[in-house]
């Protein structure tokens, strides 16, 4: 490891702070605890270490080296060279809002920048910035609707077409909270309305996802407005790219949107870190949870951006609050600004037109290869259900051995599905990309 000081810089910092050597400095730990003996091996050098380390790193297979199938919440899709070279200049990269947030101007610009373009591509009022992922975001949906009534609505509709995980985690922050949650356990591949029959005046927030788990495309209109005739609220979570091609759930009726952040321009990086989108209407401005940056001016007129809204509860009250989210994942929200401000509405179409239409080509040909059957009918974006004549897991090794990452089992999380696996289609899928995989898929049933 590189270390910048010189026996003269540790001298004079032992100075100061009244200590004549670095051993005084551990002078309250016990002697027989202070270097222990590790059983360490002996020491590299940068080089040697660096070389281990890249060893290892060659090991791991990744979406960049295979043809990736594989979906189910976290995507791959192509990062613009921009994103990078602007997330890792070191006024961002190290960055944090600090609590004179006004000084820190960049930062807050590019929340506000955020917060403009989520509000846009939802179709909602507001938009904050911004929680862990989709999954928390949801679960924060969850509490803000049992704050806006106080409490005296107890009742939780999920979706069973929702992100498995994200109903696990929505479990897991009520499980301190009088609720009753419902929907789950329906039947996986049912209809909207098939929830309609669990609404009563006691339910305080209903969740569906849209495009769902599955990828099926359903206009939640009717149901969000049965949902409003008992007084609930309603809560969408998205795919961002879908909505590049199709309606706004702010044009359906929905009081909350959630959703990950990760298919604009955040790579999949084992899982995280990835960001929570979370808009909503003016109405419910109030009870959201973080930070919400408004644009003003200052005493000369010039423009300026500030923290409009923050709960102090979050940092002084905190028995008070409707949540104790109060950070966010700010690096992560600025990959997602330049993404969208890079692509553009056009080029976010475009990508959204991509995905839609590889998905639908893979799907056709699938299909025609013997033993395979796909199970989800149109419309649906860029995620389909195929039945496989074998196990998922023996499906997607033999697949593995070929360089391809199959797609999801859908039986770790719906025993009705067994044996079904959830295909996703990205632009970084190439045709041949996809008759490679019916090929290996054909073979995988001969055997």
């Amino acid at each position: 490891m590189f270390t910048p000081h010189t026996d003269a810089d540790r001298e004079e910092m032992l100075r100061v702070i009244g200590v004549h050597k670095l051993d005084d400095l551990f002078a309250d730990v016990p002697a027989a605890h202070r270097f222990p003996l590790l059983d360490l091996p002996p020491a590299f050098t940068e080089m040697e270490a660096l070389m281990q380390m890249e060893e290892l790193a060659g090991a791991n297979e990744t979406a960049h080296d295979l043809a990736c199938f594989l979906g189910a919440g976290a995507y791959y899709h192509y990062t613009p060279a921009v994103v990078d070279a602007i997330i890792r200049r070191g006024e961002f990269l190290t960055a944090y809002t600090p609590y004179q947030p006004e000084v820190s101007q960049g930062t807050l610009q590019a929340i506000f920048e955020y917060q403009s373009l989520i509000a846009n591509l939802t179709g909602m009022d507001v938009s904050n910035a911004s929680h862990y992922d989709g999954a928390t975001a949801t679960a924060e949906a969850a509490v803000m609707a049992y704050s806006h009534f106080r409490g005296k609505r107890t009742r939780f509709i999920l979706s069973p077409s929702l992100n498995p995980q994200y109903r696990d985690v929505v479990k897991t922050y009520m499980s301190g909270y009088e609720h009753e949650l419902l929907g789950c356990d329906s039947e996986p591949l049912g209809k909207p309305n098939d929830l309609t029959a669990l609404l009563n005046d006691n339910t305080a927030l209903l969740v569906v996802q849209y495009p769902d788990f599955f990828g099926r495309i359903f206009d939640f209109t009717a149901l969000i407005e049965k949902a409003h005739e008992v007084g609930a609220l309603v809560a969408v979570a998205v795919n961002p790219i879908a909505l590049g091609v199709l309606k706004t759930p702010g044009a359906m009726g929905a009081d909350i949107v959630v959703g990950e952040g990760q298919p604009l321009g955040i790579p999949l990086s084992y899982g995280g870190p990835y960001l929570g989108i979370f808009a909503t209407k003016k109405e419910y401005v109030r009870k959201i949870a973080g930070r919400l940056v408004g644009e003003s001016i200052d005493g000369k007129g010039r423009r300026g951006y500030v923290l409009t809204l923050t709960a102090r509860e979050q940092h002084i009250r905190r028995e008070k609050a409707t949540s104790n989210i109060c950070t966010n994942q700010g690096l992560m929200a600025l990959a997602a600004t330049v993404y969208m401000s890079f692509v553009g509405k056009s080029g976010l179409r475009q990508v959204a037109n991509l995905c839609y239409q590889k998905a639908h080509y893979a799907a056709a040909q699938i299909g025609k290869v013997p033993g395979y059957e796909v199970k989800t009918p149109a419309p649906y974006f860029h995620e389909f259900i195929v039945k496989c004549p074998k196990s998922v897991e023996d499906t997607n090794l033999h697949l593995l051995d070929h360089g391809i990452l199959g797609g999801y089992d859908l039986g770790k999380d719906y025993p009705a599905l067994n044996g079904h696996m959830l295909i996703a289609v990205t632009e970084m899928v190439s045709k041949d990309d996809i008759d490679a995989l019916c090929e290996v898929l054909a073979e995988v049933n001969h055997d």
